[in-house]
């Protein structure tokens, strides 16, 4: 599949490794590849992309809110992955997420829910990754494109349930706006 991805997309998924790398995350995740995305790890994520054109007509572009972005991101994985939805679901029935992460810091060390242990090697991708990088390519094909670009990534990630279509949410950036900025109207999206 790789080799249908455009040098955009290419930059992206690469960016996301350099991303995880750098956090030594033991896996690649959606967050890592909205990161890259957003071109805050390396990847080309700026200017002649699709997808930066899109996040551009969307606000999401400006430091601002690239950092903003990469504070909530931050925030998912200080909460062991958990999204603002699942630590809501959780205070529903009394538990307080925030208080939970604090105590077992406070016990085992700041940051220790995160994963970032890993020192060298190879990364791997984890499911919600992969899966975002398969939705892309049906994203792609949905709209009769011939290659997959960093533009069906950032559907993918605004398609899909979970964390980064969480996120993109918060600021302002839904698949119908994408769509709209990149293809004029409301196409359905395979996600």
């Amino acid at each position: 599949m790789f080799e249908r991805f455009t040098q955009g997309a290419r930059d992206v998924v690469k960016g996301a490794v350099a991303q995880a790398e750098r956090e030594r995350a033991e896996r690649v995740d959606e967050g890592h590849v909205l990161l890259a995305l957003l071109g805050g790890s390396g990847g080309s994520g700026g200017s002649g992309t699709r997808g930066a054109f899109a996040l551009g007509a969307l606000g999401a572009d400006t430091e601002e809110r690239r950092a903003s972005i990469g504070r909530a991101l931050a925030g998912v994985r200080r909460r062991a992955g958990l999204s603002r939805a699942d630590a809501e679901a959780l205070a529903g029935i009394g538990i307080d997420v925030e208080e939970v992460v604090s105590r077992v810091e406070q016990a085992h060390g700041e940051g220790v829910l995160t994963g970032g242990r890993r020192v060298g090697g190879r990364r791997p991708f984890s499911r919600e990754a992969k899966g975002v990088l398969e939705s892309s390519l049906r994203i792609a094909l949905a709209h009769h494109d011939r290659a997959i670009g960093d533009e069906h990534v950032l559907l993918a990630l605004a398609t899909r349930p979970g964390v980064a279509s969480e996120v993109l949410a918060e600021h302002g950036v839904a698949v119908a706006g994408i769509e709209r900025v990149l293809y004029g109207g409301g196409e359905a999206v395979a996600g």
